[in-house]
């Protein structure tokens, strides 16, 4: 059978063709080969002169600056030493292909988000398979018409019963601490808030009553976690830049795991509203709402040529909210819950107040949330060191300049280290210590307006800001009126800055009745 093969692949005019086909083949190969290193080459060159201005950290010749960052928790008190050293921006490099401009400075802050740039397609790009184009991901005319559709859903009225919701998911968060108060054993504080803003956005955005935090099947937490950790391995990744090379990787399989497990839960969300809107009755006590909530308006949003959201762009609302409005809070929560624990004094002048707005009330009411004057301090100093989203980045549609002349062409990425602005010594006086009086009415006035920006600012703002510091508010306020909390030295938290600001060993803190 070999010898007969053989000599068939011996005909002189069947071997010639197949002779002339691997070479042509291998032409094609080596002119594609040829074409991508010129155009990697060409790239590399502009981006290094497209930073020229901005002098930066050494640069590895294959890793750039990704391999001087170990996720041991010890990363961005690394990049803090080049705040100082570089000071407003510098570039970091991933690899040699990709950079960003870090901007560090409240004025370069400001010029970067007072415009309606894209949000950068490299990393945001990542989020797509999983939350689909919705507001954190789009941009232009269509990004702009997808806020002004859901803009009221955030009007002060529908967030109004959004209160009594949040204080009924945090205390049963609290009946939970109760039995793990010890004064030998701490509690992780990230998993057990993380239930508890899932539980109070299921509540009040979607009119869902999930019990996640008395179900012990927690499969969507996980997954959003296993999504974020994967997306920010992603990003410095530069092979995994490729979707193909990512797709063949066991790393890309356990995303689309991940994914899968996140659409089955946005989807069972939409899919029960969906059928109770088939029923007459149910569309007309929407109708009849003074202020629908967050589906309702995904639902029935209809734009001035009267067409609806479809149903890719409703997923991805569904599926940004769900992530956006649970897992950020969460992190700022758990910081914050975190502070408290390392400044009793704080914490007790809080308690002081809480306990003389509520008398014997569990829970919180409307008329509350602007009566904590002192404990909304805390919670903003709280975001200010810990800020639940560390790093946004933009693609500059434009050439930007800023204050000092420094000038970055269009198609830069300029991402705004929020921790680095909200740690950086140039602006904030002894930046590593808990001060809630930086936020005084008086030295707030003082402050230059893009100092403190734990929600972004300019256009592209977080739409759901009033959303979240009213649930932190509500619950930095029941659990101080319940619990005492005090840090656990053993385990201090290790900062992670992914999607979200994590520990990489959670944060731990001892629970104690308040006296």
């Amino acid at each position: 059978m070999m010898s007969g093969l053989w000599r068939i692949l011996h005909f002189p005019w069947l071997s010639g063709n197949i002779y002339q086909i691997v070479q042509l083949a291998a032409l094609l190969c080596a002119g594609l080969l040829l074409l991508k290193a010129a155009s990697l080459i060409y790239r590399w060159k502009w981006l290094k002169s497209a930073v020229q201005d901005f002098p930066g950290p050494p640069t590895h010749w294959l890793y750039g600056n990704i391999n001087q960052f170990r996720r041991d928790g010890k990363d961005l008190e690394r990049i803090m030493v080049y705040v100082e050293k570089y000071p407003n921006a510098f570039p970091l490099w991933i690899g040699k292909f990709v950079n960003s401009v870090l901007v560090t400075h409240p004025e370069y802050v400001k010029a970067v988000l007072g415009r309606s740039d894209p949000k950068a397609s490299t990393g945001y790009g990542f989020l797509v398979p999983w939350i689909g184009k919705g507001l954190l991901i789009l941009s232009g005319s269509t990004w702009f018409q997808h806020r002004r559709l859901l803009t009221p859903g955030f009007h002060y009225d529908v967030l109004k019963p959004y209160v009594k919701l949040i204080s009924d998911s945090t205390n049963v968060m609290l009946e939970k601490w109760d039995s793990l108060c010890s004064e030998d054993k701490s509690v992780e504080l990230f998993q057990h808030v993380s239930l508890m803003t899932l539980d109070s956005i299921m509540k009040c955005a979607f009119s869902c009553d999930s019990k996640c935090q008395t179900d012990s099947d927690n499969s969507y937490i996980q997954a959003v976690y296993d999504l974020a950790s994967l997306t920010q391995q992603r990003i410095r990744t530069f092979p995994y830049y490729s979707d193909l090379i990512y797709h063949l990787s066991p790393h890309g399989f356990r995303f689309r795991r991940a994914c899968r497990i996140a659409h089955l839960h946005t989807d069972k969300v939409i899919k029960q509203r969906k059928e109770l809107l088939k029923n007459e009755e149910e569309m007309e006590k929407i109708r009849q709402k003074r202020h629908p909530d967050f589906l309702d308006i995904l639902l029935c949003a209809k734009d001035e040529n009267g067409s609806g959201l479809s149903d890719e762009d409703l997923r991805a609302e569904v599926d940004t909210f769900m992530f956006e409005g649970h897992d950020t809070t969460a992190s700022g929560i758990s910081w914050i819950f975190y502070c408290m624990a390392q400044n009793p004094e704080h914490q007790q002048k809080c308690r002081e107040e809480i306990r003389e707005l509520l008398g014997d009330r569990t829970t919180m009411e409307w008329e509350d949330m602007n009566k904590l004057p002192y404990t909304t301090m805390c919670i903003k100093e709280g975001l200010r060191l810990y800020p639940p989203v560390p790093s946004v980045s933009r693609e500059l549609a434009k050439p930007l300049t800023f204050f000092d002349g420094r000038t970055l062409p269009a198609g830069c990425l300029a991402s705004l280290n929020i921790y680095c602005i909200h740690h950086n010594p140039a602006v904030w006086e002894n930046p590593e210590v808990f001060d809630p009086l930086r936020f005084s009415p008086e030295n707030s006035a003082k402050r230059h307006s893009h100092a403190f920006v734990p929600f972004a600012a300019g256009p592209r703002n977080c739409i759901g800001q009033n959303f979240a510091m009213n649930e932190m508010r509500i619950a930095v306020a029941l659990t101080l009126n319940r619990f005492e909390l005090s840090p656990d030295h053993s385990k201090p938290p290790l900062k992670i800055p992914q999607l979200v600001l994590r520990s990489k060993n959670g944060i731990h803190v001892f629970l104690k009745k308040a006296s």
